[in-house]
C-alpha cells in the first residue's frame, strides 16, 4: 500500500474528529487531481460505515441509484425499497446506521458537489437528515469531499439552512511543497536533483496525481513527451477535463485563464472587465471559484489599494498548457526533448520560478529569519503617468516587515550561481529608488535574492542585503 506523504496536519484533524465525544461534520476540499480521496482512503485504510461517490454529469435518478446500491452494499441487505428523492435515501441510511456496531461511524461522500445535481434537492435532504438525526447522536463523523471548492464553500460552509454552523472541521488539502515533492520522487525511485525537482514543478506543480504518473526510468522531458505531448499520453487531454469537471459554463472560465496567462505580472478587475467584456456579480463569481480551485490567485498591491488588486494564473499546468501546448501543430511525439534547451523556453522557466518562490512564502520568511515578525506580502507596480519619462517596473513580492524593513525580492532561475551585470545592478538600484519615491519607504528597503544556486560573488553583488537559495525552497517549516 502506498505511503501517504505529508499531510500531517490533515490527519490530526481527522484523528480530532474521530477521538471527539460527539458528531463531527468535516469538509475537504482543494484542486482537482490534489489527492483528497487517497488521504482519507489511507487514514482510515478504506473502513467506514458508508462510503458514495457522486457521479460526474448524471441525474438525480441516476445518483439515487448508485447510492441504493452503496447502501446495500453497506447495510449487506439486498430488500432495500427503491429511493425516488433524497429524504427517503437519507431515511435508509439512518435506519441502516441505527443497526450498525461501529463505536463510531465513519460516513464518506467523495465528490459531493456531483451529487447535488440540478434540481435535485441532495443539499436540502442533507440538510434534514443532520438537523432531525445526526445532531441528536455523538457517534457520527460525516466527511464531505469535493474538487469543486466554490460548492463547498456556497452549499456547505456558507450554508444559511439547516447546515448553518454545522461545520466542525475544514481541510483545505494545497498541492506538495517542493519538500513533499522531492520526498515522494525519492521514495518512487527517482534519482532527480533539486534543479530537475523545480524544473518538473514548474509543470506540474506538486499535484500528487500528476506526480503519481512519472516513470522514474525516463528523463524529466521524456516523462513530459510521454504524458502531455503523445497524442494518446495521460494528460494529453488533461485542460479541458480539469475546467469542464468544475465549472458550468467553463468557456467563460476558460477565457479569463486565457487572458491571465498572457500577462505574468497579472491583471487588475478594470483590465479583465475591459479584455473580456465580463463584469458586475458574474465575474465576481468566476474570480471567486477559480482562486479557490487554487487557478488564480490575487495580490494585493503595495499599501493595500484593493482597486489595484492584481489576479495572476498560479495553475502550473495551465501556463504549461498555455504556452506550450494549446497551439501545437506539429504533432511531434518528442516535443519537449526537442525543445527543452530552446532560449524562449529558458525565458519561460524564469517566470515560472518567480511562480514556485511565491507558492513558497512560508519557507521565503523562514529562510530569512523572520517567521515570527508580521509582515505584508504583496506586489507592486509602477506606471508613469504622461510626461514621466521614467519607465514603468513592476516587483513579484514585497515582503513588508513590521520591524520597518522591506524586501523588494528578486527572483532568478539559473543552474549555477547568478551573476549580476554592470546594467543589472544598475537597473535594480532605479527599481529601489523609484520604489522609495513612489511609496515613501525609502529607509529600510533593502534588496533580496532568491536563486537555486545562490549570487555569484563579484564588484556587482555586494549591494544585495540576504539571497536565498534551493536549500531554503526545499526546507521543512519548522513548526508546520
Amino acid at each position: 500500500m502506498e505511503r501517504l506523504i505529508g499531510r500531517i496536519h490533515e490527519c490530526q484533524t481527522l484523528q480530532w474528529a474521530m477521538n471527539s465525544q460527539r458528531s463531527e461534520f468535516v469538509i475537504l476540499y482543494g484542486r482537482r487531481r490534489v489527492g483528497k480521496t487517497f488521504l482519507v482512503r489511507r487514514f482510515f485504510n478504506d473502513k467506514y460505515s458508508f462510503h458514495f461517490v457522486g457521479a460526474h454529469r448524471r441525474k438525480k435518478s441516476e445518483q439515487l441509484k448508485n447510492f441504493r446500491e452503496s447502501l446495500a452494499y453497506y447495510s449487506r441487505r439486498d430488500d432495500l425499497p427503491e429511493m425516488n428523492n433524497w429524504h427517503e435515501a437519507f431515511l435508509q441510511l439512518a435506519r441502516y446506521l441505527e443497526s450498525s456496531n461501529d463505536e463510531r461511524k465513519v460516513l464518506f461522500f467523495d465528490e459531493m458537489p456531483w451529487i447535488d445535481s440540478q434540481g435535485s434537492e441532495f443539499v436540502d435532504g442533507l440538510e434534514y437528515f443532520w438537523s432531525s438525526w445526526v445532531q441528536n447522536r455523538d457517534d457520527i463523523v460525516l466527511i464531505a469531499c469535493g474538487s469543486a471548492t466554490s460548492w463547498m464553500k456556497d452549499k456547505l460552509e456558507d450554508n444559511r439552512g439547516g447546515l448553518h454552523n454545522r461545520i466542525t472541521h475544514r481541510i483545505y488539502l494545497r498541492p506538495f511543497y517542493l519538500s513533499e515533492c522531492r520526498e515522494y520522487l525519492n521514495e518512487h525511485g527517482f534519482e532527480w536533483d533539486d534543479y530537475q525537482i523545480i524544473q518538473s514543478y514548474m509543470i506540474f506543480g506538486g499535484v500528487p496525481f500528476y506526480l503519481s504518473l512519472l516513470k522514474p526510468h525516463m528523463s524529466l522531458p521524456e516523462n513530459v513527451d510521454s504524458l502531455i505531448f503523445r497524442r494518446d499520453g495521460e494528460l494529453s487531454s488533461e485542460f479541458n477535463e480539469l475546467y469542464y469537471a468544475l465549472f458550468s459554463k467553463a468557456d467563460r472560465y476558460i477565457s479569463i485563464v486565457k487572458l491571465l496567462s498572457t500577462r505574468r505580472e497579472g491583471f487588475t478587475r478594470k483590465e479583465i472587465e475591459a479584455a473580456t467584456g465580463f463584469s458586475g456579480g458574474g465575474l465576481t463569481k468566476i474570480l471567486d471559484n477559480l482562486e479557490r480551485c487554487d487557478f488564480i490567485v490575487a495580490y494585493s498591491q503595495f499599501g493595500n489599494k484593493s482597486k489595484l488588486t492584481l489576479y495572476r494564473l498560479s495553475d502550473f499546468y495551465t501556463l504549461f498548457y498555455f504556452r506550450y501546448v494549446e497551439n501545437n501543430r506539429s504533432r511531434d511525439d518528442h516535443y519537449w526533448q526537442h525543445h527543452f534547451t530552446d532560449r524562449s523556453v529558458e525565458s519561460w522557466e524564469g517566470f515560472s520560478f518567480e511562480e514556485v518562490c511565491l507558492r513558497h512564502l512560508p519557507h521565503i520568511k523562514q529562510g530569512l529569519g523572520i517567521s515570527g515578525i508580521a509582515t505584508e506580502s504583496s506586489s507592486w507596480r509602477f506606471i508613469p503617468q504622461k510626461g514621466d519619462e521614467r519607465k514603468g517596473t513592476q516587483v513579484d513580492l514585497v515582503i513588508k516587515r513590521v520591524d520597518k524593513i522591506i524586501h523588494l525580492v528578486e527572483m532568478k532561475f539559473s543552474d549555477s550561481a547568478y551573476t549580476i551585470s554592470k546594467e543589472y545592478e544598475a537597473k535594480l538600484k532605479a527599481r529601489r529608488d523609484i520604489f522609495a519615491e513612489a511609496t515613501g519607504c525609502g529607509r529600510g528597503t533593502v534588496i533580496t535574492f532568491i536563486t537555486p544556486c545562490g549570487v555569484a560573488k563579484g564588484l556587482h553583488s555586494t549591494f544585495v542585503h540576504s539571497q536565498l537559495t534551493a536549500k531554503h525552497l526545499f526546507a521543512e517549516i519548522l513548526g508546520d
